[in-house]
Formats: structure tokens, sequence, C-alpha cells
């Protein structure tokens, strides 16, 4: 008998005899019509106690038993295109109910997968116990996709097994709506790049992103010093010794006065046209110095941009520094950072003016709400940096929504027609005005749409495939003698 049933069965002492008397109440029920299911409540009243009530209850929701709920299985389902490639995975357990993660954008599924030994037998409601577990396998960046998902996940089956959502779990909600930001499709044209964005603004959206950089120099003359030894246009380059693997204090590059006005009409034909009351961000400048970081900003300042991000790489601490120092335009970082520890740094060395998690590489919901937390005793703002699918979306949806000093949340997916068909469960459409609402759900409050997902797969592979290969352990994990 489960331990449902079991404690259905405890009587207090104080109890009489008169009032546990089951046989009378069974007699009266019956005279009276009580039924279960057709079947008259006095047609047990010689069964034992136990089945009378494993049958007046088989349709009750008793969500689960958390203290015995152990994962049995952890799977994945490659999705493709959204925009970008994006591996969710299913952690199943015991008792039927499962929780849904997912490993960040352009990371391998394997940072997961490698993790299944690791938690197989775990009770997933114990989610900072196999958090500490397993943190030791995440890094910075995509590294840390395998940690983060499995993090998701685990507060998706406490939610779903405690019938709260996964936010409840970490302290409740201080807004009922997340606002989110949007990038938009570049375009060399700034007249042409600001009608996007004035059609953001169209759709209800209240925070905007745009990119601008050296890029839009490659090919002009005299506005960029050194591009003769990089392609400035390949900011993504993953080959070893290119312009996108070398981080900026290496590549020498300087931006001629030429070069920066340039940049900076483009930046003010937008503004005049999206206008001054709604805030515009920006991102990818290049890979350049603390100097050319510093004179940039400097030039960028009476269009009142409502941050730079990522001017130098987030591990230069000093750098950031000073350049946050130098100029008045707010300064961010952070999407690539895993674990709190270094955005410490950062915050108590008051080098940037707002943080930048993204929860798929900081740590997952809780992690990243301590950091928003830290960050907020030292009054210092929280964006969220995002790009995926609903269901990571989600678990930012949660962590936003507990985290105080949280301000907006990136939506990269805007004009993909399909994206918010691969969830159920939730009311649509997900975006609404420029903001999600929190879901009252257990857990995270969205299912997969199989069909949907199942037309987004990648190329070769199958629905949540089984994945025994990865279920043993073959080393030794501790990291100290």
């Amino acid at each position: 008998m489960n331990k449902y049933l079991q404690n259905l069965l405890k009587v207090p002492k104080a109890v009489t005899s008169e009032t546990n008397n089951r046989r009378d109440f069974l007699q009266k029920a019956s005279l009276g019509g009580l039924a279960l299911g057709g079947i008259p409540l006095g047609g047990f009243i010689d069964k034992p106690i136990e089945e009378t009530l494993e049958y007046s209850t088989q349709k009750v929701n008793k969500f689960s038993n958390p203290s015995d709920l152990k994962i049995t299985d952890l799977r994945v389902v490659e999705i493709v295109n959204a925009p970008m490639p994006c591996p969710v995975i299913r952690i199943d357990t015991n008792q039927g109910i499962y929780g849904l993660g997912e490993v960040r954008d352009h990371a391998s599924p394997k940072y997961a997968l490698f993790l299944k030994s690791r938690i197989l037998g775990e009770n997933p409601c114990n989610v900072d116990r196999i958090f500490k577990k397993i943190k030791q396998f995440g890094g910075h960046s995509r590294q840390a996709g395998g940690v983060c998902g499995v993090e998701m996940a685990l507060w998706d089956l406490a939610g779903k097994a405690y019938n709260v959502p996964a936010y409840q779990l970490v302290g409740g909600k201080f807004r009922d709506r997340v606002r989110l930001y949007c990038d938009t499709t570049g375009s060399d044209d700034p007249v042409e790049y600001a009608k996007r964005m004035k059609a953001r603004v169209d759709q209800g959206f209240t925070f905007l992103k745009m990119d601008f950089g050296i890029q839009m120099l490659k090919d002009e003359d005299n506005m960029v010093i050194n591009k003769g030894m990089y392609d400035i246009g390949q900011q993504w380059s993953r080959e070893y010794g290119s312009y996108g693997s070398t981080a900026h204090p290496f590549t020498r590059i300087q931006i001629t006065d030429e070069g920066i006005e340039k940049i900076v009409d483009y930046v003010r034909q937008v503004r005049d046209i999206v206008g001054y009351e709604i805030p515009l961000a920006a991102d990818h400048f290049g890979h350049f110095d603390t100097n050319e970081a510093i004179r940039l900003g400097n030039a960028l300042e009476p269009y009142r941009l409502a941050y730079l991000e990522d001017l130098v790489p987030w591990q230069y601490t000093d750098k950031w520094k000073q350049i946050t120092h130098a100029i008045n335009t707010p300064t961010l970082t952070g999407e690539d950072i895993f674990l709190k520890e270094e955005f410490i740094k950062l915050i108590d060395a008051r080098a940037i003016d707002m943080i930048h998690p993204d929860l798929a590489s900081s740590g997952g919901i809780l992690e990243t709400k301590k950091i928003g937390d830290y960050a907020e005793e030292n009054g210092i703002p929280m964006m969220m940096h995002f790009a995926g699918t609903p269901v990571s979306m989600m678990a930012n949806v949660h962590c936003a929504a507990a985290t105080q000093n949280f301000i907006a949340l990136e939506h990269h997916s805007v004009d993909i027609p399909w994206w918010e068909d691969l969830v159920v469960g939730i009311d649509k459409p997900i975006v609404q005005d420029g903001h999600i609402t929190v879901p009252d759900r257990p857990g995270l409050g969205i299912e997969l749409n199989e069909d949907v997902v199942k037309e987004h797969m990648k190329k070769g592979t199958k629905y949540f495939a089984p994945t025994d290969e990865w279920n043993t352990i073959d080393s030794a994990d501790r990291l100290w003698s």
C-alpha cells in the first residue's frame, strides 16, 4: 500500500469507536444512495479498508510521492532553426512525471548526456544537492549547457511533484508579467533598420536592442586600422587564429575618427526615427581593446543608449572598470559566465553598471536568482540574455519573476512563426504586448507539442531516443585528495 493511503488510514487517538465506525457509515451511505463510479458505498461494507480507499481515491490527483521520486532516464531531442540549434532534455522518473530542460543554443547535447550517469537514482526534488554534485562538469559559455539544462528540468519536476509553479519553489514572484527586449534583423541602411525596429514597437515591445560595429566598415577605406590582418566581417568564425576567435586585446584593431563618425551617424539616424521614449541598447561592436571602446562609448553618449554590451570579454575585470568609469553610457556583460563567483568579482569591483546572465550558462534558475540577488544588494540591475526554445524561455520567465532587480529578458525568436507552437499547456500567444505572463501551472508550466517538435528536429536524429550508453559512470569525480 502506498504512503498516500497509509497517511489516510492514520486515525488520531482521540477518535472514538463511534466516530470511527466504518460499517455504520457505509450502511448509511448505501441507504442514502451515495455511490462511487455507480457502485453504492455499501457494496464495500465487507471489503478491507485499504481496498475501499484504493477504489474511492483512484481518480484523485495525488500528483506523486515526492520523497520517493527517483530519476530513471535522461533523453534528448535536438531542435534546429529556432533560429539556432537547441537541444531539449527530458528527465524521467519512477512515478511517471518528467521534467523538461534545455542545453544552451549552439551547445552539444553531450554536455547533458554526460551527466546522466551522475543523476540516475537521485530524487529530482533535491535540486541543490544534485546541482552541487554536477556543477563541477560545467564551464563558461556553452560548456555550462548540460548542468543548466538539468537544473531547469529538476525544477520542472519538483514543481510537478508538489503541484506548484517553479517560481514558488525559489521564493515566490515579484511580478505577474515579464518584460522582453528583442533584437532586430540588421541592415546596412539605417533608415531600413529603424523601420524594422519601429515594427517591433508596433508589436508591443517596449525595449529594443540593435547591433552595430566595425563590421559595418569592412568595405570602407581609412576607417579601421589593421583590418588587413583579419576579416572583420566574420565575428563568429570558430577557426583558431581567425578574427572571431581572437580576443579583443590581441587584434590591435583601431578605429579612425572617420570610422567612428560613420558608426555614430548610423546610430543617430536610427535613434531619430525610433525616438527617445523607448530604451535602445546596443551590442556586437567588434573585437578591439579598451581605448577604442572608450572612444566609441563617448562618441555615442548623445544618443542615450540603454547600455553597451560586451565591449570587451567579461574576463577582463580591470578593463571593464576602466571603460565603465570613463564613459557615461551604462555598461553590461555576463551572458557567458558560469556560476555566481565571476559575477561577484565584477560587481565588487564596480566594473559594470548592469549584469546580463544567460540562465542556460549561469547555472540555471536558482543560481541565476542568487546572482541577481547579490547584484541587487549592491545596487546593480539585471538584464537576462536568452536565445532558445520556449522551454528555456519559461525557465527564464520563472527566474525573472522571482528576482526583484530584473529589468528585461531577451527574445531572439520573434520572427520564427512556429516558435510558440513548440509547446502546449500555456495561454497563446505566449508573447503579448512585449511581455510574457508568468504561468501558474506546476513546474515550468509547459509541455512539448510532439508533432511540431518532430517537424523541426535535427536531420538524422530521433525524438527522445534511448540513451542507455550514458548510464554508467566510468570515472572518479572527486576533486580533492
